[in-house]
């Protein structure tokens, strides 16, 4: 073969084989960017696939709450998977006193004015992370096949009427309503012997139902809840204070933004309309 033609053939090959390897090279660094580039991808996308964090938020709330409380429930968290609700009914006052003494809550939800002040004077309750949501009107119930008729808190008197149950007045807001109701009617001191005390409004409603109380102070959503009792009458609203249901967040709460956003939707239509349902009126409609 011709010199010239072997130097030519011997520097192609050399060319050749440089191409090669410079091609491969690329690949090389191709797959490698690809791998790099998809675990960055994978890295980024990796927080949005994890679950929101779960929060148990606590509601202390009074035992007259229970039924549309619970039906709020259900609604809140089919759409906040993340959140569970926890609610802690009992009378205004005791729910105050636990919260004094430091037992978890998120919110407090009260049947009378005066136990939230407190918890405001206290700094335990941001004053402007409270509001006044709800009314509520105060009745007298009898139980479902009662046969006297009672008509105002003067009938209590009736011989027939042997037993009246009402709240414990220092603790349960209904309690204290139907005190004052009483009191202005100069029937509170006449009526002791007749009393039959309730830990909170909806035992004064079950004393009732069950027939160890001939009629009961309870409001009036409590006495839509039962088909055990009928309601007598309607206590005049000039004898007892506008009864109004503040709702707060805690100060201690740990659940700061979720225990807000549940403050907010409370306040919503959609959840108006819940209490609305069962017997509460807002107080600016």
């Amino acid at each position: 073969m011709h010199q010239k033609t072997k130097s030519y053939l011997f520097i192609s090959i050399i060319l050749a084989t440089m191409l090669v390897f410079a091609g491969c090279g690329a690949a090389e660094d191709m797959k490698t960017n690809a791998v790099s580039n998809h675990a960055q991808a994978e890295s980024t996308a990796a927080p949005s696939e994890q679950p929101a964090e779960s929060v148990e938020l606590i509601i202390s709330a009074a035992a007259s709450m229970k039924d549309a409380l619970t039906e709020i429930q259900k609604r809140y968290e089919a759409n906040h998977p993340n959140i569970k609700l926890n609610f802690n009914f009992g009378a205004s006052g005791a729910l105050q006193q636990q919260i004094e003494q430091g037992a978890p809550a998120d919110l407090f939800f009260s049947a009378a004015v005066k136990n939230m002040i407190a918890l405001v004077d206290k700094q335990l309750i941001d004053s402007t992370k409270q509001i006044n949501l709800l009314n509520n009107e105060l009745v007298v119930v009898v139980p479902a096949d009662a046969a006297a008729t009672i008509e105002n808190v003067n009938g209590l008197s009736q011989a027939n009427v042997k037993t009246v149950a009402i709240g414990i007045p220092e603790s349960v807001p209904a309690g204290n309503y139907a005190k004052e109701a009483l009191t202005k009617a100069n029937l509170w001191d006449s009526l002791q012997p007749k009393a039959v005390q309730g830990k909170d409004v909806r035992q004064v409603l079950q004393y009732v139902e069950t027939g160890n109380a001939d009629a009961g102070f309870v409001y009036k959503t409590d006495a839509l809840t039962s088909d055990k009792v009928k309601i007598a009458f309607s206590v005049d609203k000039e004898t007892y204070p506008t009864i109004q249901y503040p709702m707060g967040i805690v100060k201690a709460t740990k659940h700061s933004q979720e225990a807000e956003q549940l403050y907010l939707y409370l306040q919503t239509q959609e959840a108006l309309d819940v209490f609305a349902t069962f017997g509460f009126t807002v107080p600016n409609l």
